[in-house]
């Protein structure tokens, strides 16, 4: 197996376009929030500077470890990520933010072990495919057992409780083992299994419900549980085709509330209009299909499940957040990757999209 010198170049680029235009926008977004909260309009901006600095570090350096590295530690990674979301449950260890006990900090650091999982899980299923190819299209032999370690893992992030990246886990798993060669008849009786407890989970939080209201008409709560989605089109909809101009956003102006996470993307309809969230939509579109032409070329089929099924993960984060920002589906707390401030997604994110660039380096062109 020949080794290229150099990663995949073009998609190295997307990326830093990408995390470079994360940088501007939560300066942009957060200014008037960070100056009146912390007398610092860069607050945000300035963190969000680090953590890209170190994800794309961290993205250079994983770049350059073959990727059958992971594979050889595939149940330590796992089994360290399922240690993790137990100790962000236990009180002390786990810190509450936005009431959910996502967070394990020590003292300015923090890091959100769900975020670990989704990419420890992916290393660990294209591992086992990989190794077991014919047993997946068995439900006993090959797909029962790893829907069960996926749901464990979505059980334990629905203790903290994280549906948004639940989803995002549990959908970005089922779509890696279907391409994988899983039976169709096995998803059907699971997706009507996943839609009545889904059903139950949403009925069990009245929170989710009232998302579920807001999301049929955020006017029947104009300045509760619809507030968001309605601020959220209002900054949208000014945009037009422009865009209003960098730094010119009136929606930050305390309207839309923490505008450089979840809803980073209408303040860049905002400021950007029409044109520029198109270009960002196309980079993601391009990044997708790079790490899925990357898969198809990879020398073996772990280096192809995992490369694909990295671009997967990313772009179902892309589609649920943008989703959810134009009204399409109810708020899931889901941030947008490389673009909504955060310090464990953007480092994991880079870090992930490290390892794609390594399988390129393998790629048989």
């Amino acid at each position: 197996m020949r080794k290229q010198q150099l990663a995949d170049w073009k998609l190295v680029i997307v990326i830093c376009l990408l995390v470079t235009m994360g940088i501007l926008m939560v300066y942009s977004a957060s200014s008037i929030w960070a100056n009146y909260k912390f007398d610092d309009p860069l607050y945000f901006g300035k963190r969000q500077f680090l953590f890209a600095t170190i994800g794309l570090i961290a993205m250079f350096v994983v770049s350059h470890i073959p990727y059958h590295t992971w594979r050889k530690y595939s149940k330590h990674i796992l089994i360290t990520c399922i240690v993790l979301l137990v100790l962000v449950l236990i009180p002390g260890i786990g810190l509450v933010r936005g009431g959910a006990r996502s967070w394990i900090g020590v003292g300015a650091f923090s890091i959100q072990p769900a975020e670990f999982i989704k990419l420890g899980l992916l290393i660990f299923l294209s591992d086992r495919v990989a190794e077991r190819q014919k047993e997946i299209t068995s439900f006993k032999k090959g797909l029962g057992p790893l829907l069960l370690l996926i749901f464990f893992c979505f059980g334990l992030i629905m203790l903290q409780p994280d549906l948004g990246t639940g989803l995002i886990l549990v959908g970005s798993c089922i779509i890696l083992l279907f391409i994988a060669g899983a039976q169709i008849k096995h998803f059907v009786f699971l997706a009507i299994l996943g839609l009545a407890g889904l059903t139950g989970l949403i009925a069990s939080a009245p929170y989710r419900i009232n998302r579920i209201t807001a999301f049929i008409n955020p006017w029947d709560d104009p300045l509760g549980n619809g507030f968001q989605i309605i601020q959220s089109l209002y900054a949208i909809g000014p945009g037009g085709l422009f865009g209003l101009g960098y730094g010119n956003s009136l929606q930050k102006y305390f309207y839309l509330p923490e505008p450089h996470n979840d809803f980073i993307f209408s303040i860049i309809a905002e400021e950007l209009g029409f044109i520029g969230a198109t270009i960002i939509l196309l980079l993601f579109l391009y990044l997708l299909w790079k790490g899925v032409q990357i898969g198809i070329n990879a020398p073996d089929k772990f280096g192809s499940l995992l490369s694909i099924g990295i671009v997967l993960q990313v772009s179902l984060q892309v589609i649920i957040n943008i989703s959810v920002v134009i009204g399409l589906i109810p708020v899931t707390g889901i941030t947008l990757p490389f673009l909504s401030y955060g310090g464990s997604s953007l480092t994991l994110t880079l870090a992930a999209m490290g390892i794609v660039l390594n399988i390129s380096r393998y790629g048989q062109y």
